[in-house]
């Protein structure tokens, strides 16, 4: 009997559906990070993935999951289903169209309804997601979180993100003691806004207000970003004048900064390890209220920046960002109103909340053995221009 192409798209589909358990990730210690969702609070908020339900009544959920997703995947036409297969095959490195349906339109599994984009989301990316979870939508994206509601939405599982809710209190990995930002002088290789915590103070190896220079016509950037293995800066820096960059290893189809085309002479065993794990990397993304990064690599990346503290309290915090996620790392509005007066008596140093720095793979801080993120193997330094 012979099959339609639409038919054959639609079952390719359900054979690249997102593994329902598989093998455990191991984060930065070893351990299966299912066996360490405490550490993250657990409870539903930041962004640690759920633990996936076990039990007998799994293939009967399966079963009826299958029939769901057939019906959804049989509204889409067939060009649509070609998009989507290149979208889930590719795991979001292709750039894809949107994939249109109708925005009123529910799935209904057992007494639980979702919007359609929910439940692809759950059988291509996540199988763990859950009822209501906040997911946002990425800059590929033809519509926006806060759209008016439209005759249509878009169900590309890959123009969505989950949504990183900072927790409270932090978790005890992330906390960063103030008194590791006390000034230290000038490094020979690494920034001090790196290594103290923030100053403006730059060594010869380290960012120079010469070397953002924009060329005459240019438009101006609204960030600067330098890549570090370790303390020894790689590369140019990297003036960003888009809305988004893309910050990858290994991305076909890549447009942005590619870490892979850098000449690095570190022969360090770890740095080329974790460089070789950044994959995808990063999308940076300046948007109206704030600069948000999406973590599209298969590891964890961890953040620090001024913005996602406590105004009031006396810990910087690295918080981790789980593959698939997406967070709120810097905040305009906020930052101006951190330069309070008191500001240079508190930090005991320049103001300097224009900076945000990110390691791939491995973290840094108080219960790490890498108490700075200069001893992080791959690390990124984002400088924003406060004009």
């Amino acid at each position: 009997m012979f099959r339609t192409k639409r038919s054959l798209l639609v079952r390719r589909l359900w054979r690249s559906r997102a593994p329902g358990g598989g093998e455990e990730e191991t984060g930065d210690g070893g351990a299966p990070v299912e066996s360490r969702l405490h550490l993250c609070g657990g409870g539903g908020r930041g962004c640690c993935p759920a633990k996936l339900p076990r039990g007998g009544g799994r293939g009967a959920a399966e079963g009826e999951l299958k029939a769901l997703t057939y019906a959804v995947l049989k509204r889409c036409k067939e060009r649509q289903l070609e998009e989507l297969l290149r979208a889930v095959e590719s795991r979001g490195a292709a750039r894809t169209p949107c994939v249109l349906l109708p925005a009123r339109s529910e799935a209904r599994l057992g007494a639980q309804r979702d919007a359609l984009p929910t439940l692809l989301c759950r059988v291509f990316r996540w199988p763990e997601l859950r009822h209501g979870a906040p997911l946002k939508r990425l800059r590929d994206c033809c519509q926006t979180d806060d759209a008016a509601t439209t005759e249509f939405v878009c169900c590309n599982p890959h123009h969505l993100s989950r949504l990183c809710e900072l927790e409270s209190p932090p978790p005890p990995y992330s906390r960063y003691p103030m008194d590791f930002l006390k000034p230290m002088g000038c490094p020979d290789s690494v920034p001090s806004s790196t290594e103290t915590g923030g100053t403006n103070c730059l060594a010869p190896g380290g960012l120079s207000d010469s070397q953002v220079i924009q060329e005459p016509g240019d438009r101006s950037h609204w960030c600067v970003v330098a890549y570090w293995e370790e303390k020894m800066r790689v590369g140019r820096l990297y003036s960003v004048q888009e809305p988004s960059l893309d910050i990858f290893y290994d991305l076909p189809q890549g447009n942005g900064f590619c870490l892979g085309q850098l000449n690095s002479d570190n022969k360090s065993q770890l740095v080329q390890k974790v460089r070789s794990k950044i994959g995808y990397g990063i999308q940076l993304t300046k948007e109206v209220d704030g600069v948000w990064v999406y973590n599209r690599s298969s590891y964890p990346i961890f953040i620090k920046s001024a913005t996602l503290d406590n105004p009031d309290s006396r810990m910087l915090l690295v918080h981790k960002v789980f593959p698939g996620f997406s967070i709120k790392a810097f905040d305009y509005e906020k930052a101006y109103s951190l330069q309070r007066p008191n500001d240079h008596e508190f930090m005991q140093q320049p103001w300097a909340g224009f900076t945000m720095q990110i390691s791939f793979v491995k973290g840094w801080g108080q219960c790490y053995t890498r108490q700075f993120i200069s001893s992080c193997p791959c690390w990124l330094e984002v400088i924003f221009n406060d004009q």
